[in-house]
């Protein structure tokens, strides 16, 4: 396929061979993303004058990714975000899972999906061109019950689209939260930080959480507080207006409007490049991360380092905590059930 070209990327610390994979679309999208943790390591994407350059933060090399990556571009899974006290309870019985994070349990655990090299190949789609990775996570993986096949298909689109799609089926009743964690700079990655990025969030509630950021199950109205994007706000404009906490945000949002269908629930835009990038999803919540924890010191693509609030991440999926808290959208998954999610990133000028 002309629209898409494989190579070889590496290889892991313990011999296997990482795959990449290069899609491009006629509307001038480039994503390049490896078989390691299904990371997308490059999206090219126009400005206002026609000129491309990478909007995601990532490294230039394998063993970065596998070494420091605070999850530049993977999937994660099983469950994304944090488990308190990395245990859940299920059909009356407790499972305890690795704790990654202190006592708790972090994006899928030690060796979650973002850590693994998935089973890729390229798809032919009238649509564009795609890639489709796949990975197994056997009983017990990470603590979690139940062996889960799951998929990712990565497609672009000549509506200036990144469209990605997750699939998972399970032989035990078992939880799957899969998002992408992927760190947007529209100007550029590299090109400083985001605060002048202009963002707006179809929510009216969001997920109150604790000193150590994990959700104390109470689902309250943004309205009044510096975490309100219902209207398009610049991400730096309140920016450590809340007393107490870690300037920047680290929260998830009650989306609006029927989950189950995909629809427009975001929108981010750079004033200066011109890009603006549309968040379509059918999943029930949006984490949103500013990169709090950047600090300057990982040097990224290019050598260029990745300062505090270098890239922001607008992760759908369900909503932190659905494990401990039963009124939150359920992620349990059962054998007779699929679970499937999508997303796509949509960019404009």
């Amino acid at each position: 396929m002309e629209n898409l070209q494989r190579e070889t990327f590496g290889r892991t610390r313990d011999g296997q061979d990482v795959e990449r994979f290069t899609l491009r679309s006629t509307s001038g999208l480039v994503v390049r993303a490896m078989s390691l943790g299904a990371i997308v390591t490059e999206l090219l994407v126009p400005d206002r004058d026609g000129r491309p350059a990478d909007v995601v933060l990532g490294f230039d090399d394998l063993d970065s990714y596998q070494s420091h990556s605070p999850y530049f571009g993977c999937v994660v899974g099983r469950v994304a975000f944090r488990i308190p006290r990395a245990q859940f309870t299920l059909d009356g019985t407790t499972y305890r899972l690795t704790c990654n994070s202190g006592d708790h349990h972090l994006h899928g655990g030690q060796q979650g999906f973002s850590w693994r090299v998935w089973q890729a190949e390229p798809i032919s789609r009238a649509e564009g061109p795609a890639v489709r990775f796949r990975i197994v996570s056997d009983d017990g993986d990470q603590g979690y019950p139940g062996r889960v096949q799951a998929e990712v298909v990565y497609q672009l689109a000549d509506d200036h689209s990144l469209r990605i799609e997750y699939q998972a089926v399970t032989d035990r009743p078992t939880p799957i939260n899969m998002t992408h964690h992927g760190y947007f700079n529209l100007a550029g990655a590299g090109a400083g930080d985001i605060l002048q990025h202009a963002l707006q969030i179809d929510a009216d509630r969001y997920s109150e959480t604790d000193a150590e950021t994990l959700p104390t199950g109470r689902l309250l109205p943004v309205g009044g507080t510096p975490l309100d994007f219902q209207q398009t706000m610049r991400i730096g404009q309140r920016v450590g207006q809340r007393a107490g906490q870690v300037p920047g945000y680290d929260l998830a949002y009650r989306l609006r409007n029927a989950a189950g269908q995909v629809r427009r629930v975001a929108s981010l835009g750079d004033p200066a490049s011109g890009r603006t990038m549309d968040v379509l999803t059918d999943a029930p919540a949006l984490v949103l991360y500013t990169g709090n924890q950047l600090d300057g010191s990982l040097q990224g693509k290019s050598g260029c380092h990745y300062p505090q609030f270098g890239g922001v991440c607008l992760e759908t999926g369900n909503l932190p905590g659905a494990v401990h808290h039963a009124h939150f959208p359920p992620i349990t998954v059962r054998p007779e059930q699929v679970y499937r999610h999508t997303c796509i990133y949509r960019f404009r000028v």
